[in-house]
């Protein structure tokens, strides 16, 4: 454990006349941030405890050359979420967030130049089909009907309950065999469609919360579906405004963000959360602790190890990580006014790349790219006759071996480069006027993500649902987990999801004490 001055008790810091039983939240994500809004509705004193400079945790901002980067998340997908958090507030999301829907949802370049647009439109997207893979109409329709019957059972159903003992798990068999939960992603594609540019189209999806298709169950073939129900969408002034707005509510509810406050230990006391320690020595009293940290992280570093005995050292360690994310964030002195908001630039190798990443942890020459344009949608975000992108790359995570030292990160931004001036900027060298870039080591060091792994646990069906790290951890009473290491998982639905189901294992403010 990290070697701390002794524990200060600055508790009566707080104003007396708050008599609220206090809830101690670790980290600013958005699953710590909604958790922070859930409970104080629920009755509850809340201090957030940052330990960056800014709120959001991957979620941050930042400036350069006149350009703003959203650092991390910048699809949003189920807006109801948000619009719940808003309500329990009094208020509107429209109040202080504007979504715009996007049309298409993403652009996909496959190697051979032909693409895809993805939409809610369901007539230009059976157009789509139609011009791709003629053949594939009826078995695509087939595809959606059964990702839309997934969704009522593995979003709506199961997204929000806790998987709180093996009950909860044998409860939901019957769902999970009707499923056929027991397949891949790709699996389920595959047995609907028969063209390997549609199949990759539909089972990608899983990477956006850290998956291999080819081995996440196809429970998250729900994706394509909530994307088709409820749209995809962008937030203007980029995605951090969604920070802004909750850190508000949480402030308008009488609550505290704290930044700079870097969390050395949950305390426990007769095996029950009691508060935590910064690493400044300050202890901080709290009926209720909830980690939005890295799970690893939570379990391994701020828990003594006499605290644990489900999630040991060993238990953490076999532990299968999500990939990691080599992130290019760059600005131009010209704009492409032809590119989309978001474009999926897909290499000439699909299941051997993931198996590069996922199987053998090994950096591939070949890579496929999601690039933001988010000046297509909100030119303010670039100065004029600019524009502001990121690239990003899936890539192995840390336990792999690779160090990503100066020499192999420029080679690799240069190799990102190269791969978007062949496809969708051509020209882009000359005109790079801002320039950074995010690896593995990163995530590791600055957000404390375990091997590096940009989505925590790998959402294999073994590390799902109750096999997860639980909403209420099951080794310290009265400390809960929210964020992607928890059920459901990664994702801005995902994370959402961790914190609302906070309502049903979390006991409500009026009954502490």
């Amino acid at each position: 454990m990290t070697v701390m001055p002794p524990p200060r008790d600055l508790s009566a810091a707080y104003p007396a006349a708050d008599m609220r039983p206090h809830a101690v939240v670790i980290g600013s994500g958005f699953g710590g941030l909604a958790a922070a809004v859930r409970l104080g509705a629920r009755g509850y004193r809340v201090t957030v405890l940052e330990r960056l400079d800014q709120p959001g945790g991957r979620a941050n901002v930042f400036h350069q050359d006149g350009h703003v980067f959203d650092a991390g998340p910048t699809i949003v997908t189920a807006p109801f979420l948000l619009e719940e958090l808003w309500s329990l507030c009094g208020r509107r999301l429209t109040d202080d967030v504007t979504l715009v829907p996007m049309h298409p949802f993403y652009r996909i370049r496959f190697d051979d130049g032909a693409t895809f647009a993805a939409s809610a439109d369901a007539d230009a997207m059976r157009v789509e089909v139609e011009r791709l893979a003629p053949a594939d109409v009826a078995g695509y329709e087939r595809f959606f009907r059964e990702a839309a019957d997934i969704y009522r059972v593995g979003f709506e159903k199961l997204g929000a309950v806790p998987f709180g003992s093996a009950a909860d798990m044998l409860r939901c068999l019957p769902d999970l065999i009707r499923m056929g939960a027991h397949r891949s992603v790709w699996r389920h594609v595959a047995s609907c469609v028969k063209d390997e540019r549609l199949r990759t189209a539909l089972s990608f999806h899983p990477l956006f919360i850290g998956g291999d298709p080819f081995s996440v169950t196809c429970v998250y073939s729900l994706i394509a579906y909530l994307e088709r129900r409820d749209g995809v969408h962008f937030a203007m002034g980029g995605t951090h405004s969604i920070v802004r707005g909750l850190v508000g509510l949480i402030e308008g509810q009488g609550n505290a963000v704290r930044l700079k406050a870097d969390v050395a230990e949950i305390i426990t006391r007769d095996g029950r959360a009691a508060g935590v320690v910064l690493a400044d020595g300050e202890a901080i009293a709290a009926d209720v602790v909830v980690s939005n940290a890295d799970t690893a992280w939570t379990y391994s570093r701020l828990l003594k190890p006499e605290a644990r005995r489900r999630w040991t050292d060993a238990k953490v360690r076999r532990a299968r990580q999500s990939m990691g994310v080599f992130l290019w964030y760059f600005g131009t002195d010209r704009q492409w006014p032809e590119v989309d908001h978001h474009t999926i630039v897909l290499g000439p190798r699909y299941k051997g790349l993931l198996t590069d990443i996922f199987g053998r942890k090994a950096l591939a020459g070949d890579m496929s790219l999601y690039l933001h344009r988010p000046t297509a949608t909100d030119p303010g975000l670039a100065p004029p006759g600019r524009d502001t992108f990121y690239a990003l790359s899936p890539v192995p995570n840390l336990s792999g071996g690779e160090t990503w030292s100066a020499e192999r990160v420029e080679a690799y931004r240069r190799a990102v480069e190269k791969r978007l001036e062949e496809t969708v900027l051509p020209g882009l060298p000359a005109h790079v006027s801002a320039s950074r870039v995010a690896t593995p080591v990163h995530f590791r060091d600055r957000y404390k993500a375990w091997h590096g792994a940009a989505f925590g646990m790998e959402p294999v069906l073994t590390q799902s649902a109750w096999f997860r790290p639980h909403n209420a951890s099951e080794d310290v009473a009265g400390l809960f987990i929210v964020g992607a290491g928890t059920h459901p998982g990664a994702g801005l639905p995902g994370v959402l999801s961790s914190a609302k189901i906070l309502d049903e294992v979390v006991p409500h403010a009026s009954t502490v004490r």
